[in-house]
């Protein structure tokens, strides 16, 4: 506890730093666009909150050195890897002109560092043929970068209102620390504490208020780590099914997919061609929209932070079985695909203006 204490009264304070010192440095890290599809709030918000998140994540690691010696080496070597990402990120959030390509390659050499450091490699997914493949040195190494790199992508992606991206890695990252708490992994149990408090920190200034985005140096630095926390369980603990990170991130990552389906198949435009029908977006435009009223400006911020809760129960809906069913790759099975099933259900509901009566209240 003495680790997620520190990490969240660091994030807590640093980030407050960062708000209360945007008016010094907000000409180059304020997300000045308010009128592209995916942007929902009135007046320049400093976006780098993941400066924050970054240096709790460090002041963790200097507890652990005193308090865990034996995997303070490994979180450091964590933290090393993530740079790559976060500065990748980092570099859009204060000059607006990193592309999505580039930001993609530095993930990817953060995953090759994880993997070069930690050691951190699939080689189990109990999906038949895939483990025949990754049996395979080359073929397992190219699988696990490709796979922290989609999740932290993923995370990226989802991080469209106050409250939704982070909530959802606090969520996932407690669900890593209950698991590696029932397999005794010290490291990873640690790691996910320390993660979980640089979160609570920034999201303590984010949620409702939206004084600070997390950015793209955030989402992907908290992405990657939740990601690698979720590789290394698999690899150092054989008690834990390897679908379990799967189910565990099925939101951000099925959303990912999803859009990805949506842009390249239905509508013949780049993946990386952003849009306004998410379904975090759909949900704020067609759901909040009903029960808060239409875009005054004094209404914005409401209708923004009102749309996360809804995006929060949809992802406990992975979260919880996968936490239950955790060592149990049949059950995870079922509930992967029950989740995309539902997932698919819901959208196309919402983006046919047949939103389910249950979700709405009337004002």
């Amino acid at each position: 506890m003495s680790f997620l204490l520190l990490s969240f009264v660091v994030s807590l304070l640093v980030t407050l730093a960062v708000v209360r010192s945007s008016a010094r440095h907000g000409r180059l890290s304020s997300d000045t666009e308010m009128s592209g599809p995916q942007k929902f709030h009135s007046d320049p918000v400093p976006r780098i909150g993941g400066v924050g998140v970054l240096v709790a994540l460090v002041a963790g690691a200097a507890l652990a050195h005193f308090m865990r010696p034996a995997h303070s080496l490994s979180l450091w070597l964590l933290l090393a890897a993530s740079l790559p990402t976060f500065l990748g990120g980092f570099a859009e959030d204060m000059t607006k002109n990193v592309s999505a390509a580039r930001r993609l390659t530095a993930t990817v050499v953060s995953a090759g560092l994880a993997v070069w450091l930690l050691d951190a490699v699939i080689h189990r997914t109990d999906i038949p043929g895939v483990d025949q493949l990754v049996a395979i040195e080359p073929f397992a190494i190219a699988l696990t970068i490709f796979v922290v790199t989609g999740v932290a992508n993923s995370v990226n992606i989802i991080d469209g209102f106050n409250g939704l991206a982070s909530m959802c890695v606090l969520i996932m990252m407690l669900a890593v620390a209950y698991v590696a708490l029932q397999v005794g992994d010290r490291l990873v149990l640690t790691a996910a504490m320390i993660a979980a408090g640089a979160v609570l920190g920034f999201f303590v200034w984010n949620f409702p208020g939206g004084l600070i985005f997390l950015g793209d140096g955030g989402a992907y630095l908290l992405g990657f780590v939740l990601s690698e926390l979720g590789v290394l369980l698999i690899v150092r603990n054989s008690l834990v099914s390897p679908l379990f990170p799967l189910l565990l991130c099925a939101y951000p990552i099925f959303e990912t997919i999803f859009s990805i389906y949506r842009r390249r198949v239905l509508k013949g435009v780049a993946s990386s061609q952003p849009d306004g029908i998410h379904l975090h977006t759909l949900i704020h435009r067609r759901l909040v929209r009903q029960l808060i009223g239409d875009t005054h400006e004094h209404r914005l911020r409401a209708r923004n932070s009102m749309t996360s809760p809804y995006l929060w129960l949809l992802c406990s809906l992975s979260v919880i079985p996968a936490v239950a069913w955790w060592n149990n790759t049949a059950a995870l099975s079922v509930f992967i695909v029950l989740f995309m099933i539902s997932y698919v259900a819901l959208y196309w509901r919402i983006v046919r203006f047949k939103v389910p009566k249950w979700l709405v209240t009337r004002r």
